[in-house]
């Protein structure tokens, strides 16, 4: 936007002058005798006015100014931050690309709402509330490139949300299913999303531009259960599956009307929508390491930077890895913790879980030798100084609880109170992870640092 452009360059300012002296004199002179009859020489002289009249206006517009165009306004541009997904029940991470973005998380309360919080020095303050459901959300997940966010809940329905003009507005995507959605995940390009439902199947969505609405397509078979948990390939179109039936396992999510046709990965080479790459061992066997059978439900998933390893997490405490190839090598590990419901890798060889502990673990991964170690705790609670107990106290302890120790009823040492439900990568990727957070159905969010951890735990080696 703008006025007209310049009508002379500065250098030819000034001409208007220097063009002065001839234009008097040509508007001064009078017009040349003739010898034509009287009818010419009246033409001659309105000719000869009409150019002095021409001349006189061209000097007019010389001696005007120039007109210089206004500065092109400045471009707005939305400030919105990044964010992690958060689970129903608890608040979730965030991460933005820029220190100049603000940062924000996204939460459910437990109900059918979802609040946005921002960032405000030491303070979370509540910046939105988004309303559109009419059932209990499941699933939440933040796009951090499109900034738009995806719910699922109990209505069966989802939304994607986009921030115009300062307001969150819906988009309904109908998923054609009968029973409630449990989890929902963006795929790495954000052009497509996966729900996860008890209805036995998964809806993979995708934006239709012809009609400007979002599409889904299903994968049903081989899901004989609800699907608890989903997690994307980097490649974009693989995409893990945990359920109820006690089973893991990797399907093709490939849509040709957005995306290209994918190349050959370790998981498999021919890729139709819906083709199953991989799957976990006979159900409900509880078998040793090497056979990757499970006995409960899959609770996690998570494929590694790489893509070429799979992890997830069982009802019977038992972590696994899956290492994509020919002859898929399959390692697991019954550990003596409580089930874990989350597992996010943190390098191509470590991987964090965590569950109904309050705490998260280390689990490592042996490559070469196809094994899974435990690695430790990362929430070593602080050593406090402990009084003894007197003879009192203790005939006291043995008349009210029924034991003669020394008992307290403080709680939980561990920085979280309830279960963990979700683990969040904010920086460095699942190759080298410097900063993790951890969600739990306490309502608490806590950061975790990955060089602090190392240096406060001695036999800590995150490799």
């Amino acid at each position: 936007s703008g006025l007209l452009p310049p009508l002379l360059p500065p250098l030819l300012l000034p001409l208007p002058l220097l063009l002065l002296p001839l234009l008097l004199l040509l508007l001064l002179l009078p017009p040349s005798s003739s010898s034509s009859s009287s009818s010419s020489s009246s033409s001659s002289s309105s000719s000869s006015s009409s150019s002095s009249f021409f001349l006189f206006f061209l000097f007019l517009l010389l001696l005007l100014p120039p007109l210089h165009p206004l500065p092109p306004p400045p471009s707005s541009s939305s400030s919105s931050s990044s964010s992690s997904s958060s689970s129903s029940t608890s608040s979730s991470s965030s991460s933005s690309s820029s220190s100049s973005l603000p940062v924000e998380i996204a939460i459910s309360p437990n109900n059918h709402e979802v609040h946005i919080y921002q960032k405000s020095g030491n303070q979370w303050v509540k910046s939105h509330e988004l309303k559109e459901h009419n059932g209990h959300i499941t699933g939440i997940d933040w796009a951090p490139k499109s900034d738009r966010i995806v719910t699922c809940g109990a209505d069966r329905n989802a939304y994607v949300w986009s921030l115009k003009d300062g307001v969150w507005k819906p988009t309904l995507v109908i998923l054609r299913i009968n029973r409630a959605a449990t989890f929902v995940k963006w795929s790495p390009l954000e052009n497509k999303f996966a729900v996860g439902s008890g209805a036995r199947l998964i809806s993979v969505c995708y934006f239709e531009s012809d009609n400007d609405w979002w599409v889904c397509k299903h994968i049903k078979k081989p899901i004989r259960s609800t699907v608890l948990s989903l997690d994307w390939h980097p490649n974009n179109v693989l995409l893990a599956a945990g359920s109820c039936d006690f089973k893991c396992r990797v399907f093709s999510a490939y849509i040709k009307e957005v995306e290209e046709k994918p190349g050959p990965t370790v998981w498999g080479s021919k890729m139709p929508f819906g083709e199953v790459l991989f799957e976990s061992g006979p159900s409900g066997v509880s078998g040793g390491a090497g056979d990757g059978a499970g006995g409960g439900w899959v609770h996690g998933v998570c494929f590694s930077h790489s893509g070429n390893r799979l992890a997830w997490t069982s009802h019977d405490s038992t972590v696994a890895i899956a290492e994509g190839g020919k002859t898929s090598t399959i390692s697991s590990l019954s550990s003596e913790t409580l089930p874990l419901l989350c597992v996010s890798f943190i390098t191509e060889n470590s991987l964090v879980a965590a569950g109904h502990d309050c705490y998260p673990v280390l689990f490592v991964y042996d490559g070469t030798k196809g094994s899974v170690t435990f690695g430790g705790k990362l929430d070593v609670p602080k050593q406090t100084s402990q009084r003894g107990i007197s003879a009192r106290e203790r005939f006291q302890n043995l008349d009210r609880r029924a034991t003669s120790s020394e008992t307290t009823e403080q709680g939980l040492e561990s920085l979280h109170k309830n279960s963990i439900s979700q683990i969040s990568v904010l920086e460095g990727g699942k190759s080298k992870c410097s900063t993790f957070c951890t969600t739990g159905m306490d309502g608490g969010m806590v950061t975790w640092d990955v060089k602090s951890l190392e240096s406060a735990l001695k036999d800590l080696k995150i490799v």
